[in-house]
């Protein structure tokens, strides 16, 4: 599968992130988190593992968290990738 257009999901609500998707040459994953500090590994693996999942190789993936838990992070990923396929 491949990113074909900008896409978003989610909300900046407590416990939740938002995520974009766009189109990119190479795979690139901007983190802004306020759990940054303790948390932007495990934030980057569960990201780049939902990625793999879904057998997405290149694109921009920016996400602004405000404290999602894995499943939540995934769900906001796969909808997001979706999206942008819809378009």
């Amino acid at each position: 599968m491949e990113i074909e257009s900008k896409a978003q999901a989610g909300t900046m609500q407590s416990s939740d992130m938002m995520v974009y998707v766009e189109p990119a040459e190479q795979l690139i994953i901007e983190i802004e988190s306020t759990v940054i500090k303790q948390f932007e590994h495990l934030i980057r693996e569960r990201i780049e593992q939902q990625l793999t999942l879904m057998n997405i190789t290149k694109g921009l993936i920016r996400v602004s968290d405000r404290g999602a838990l894995d499943y939540a992070i995934a769900a906001r990923i796969e909808t997001a990738v979706q999206r942008s396929m819809e378009a």
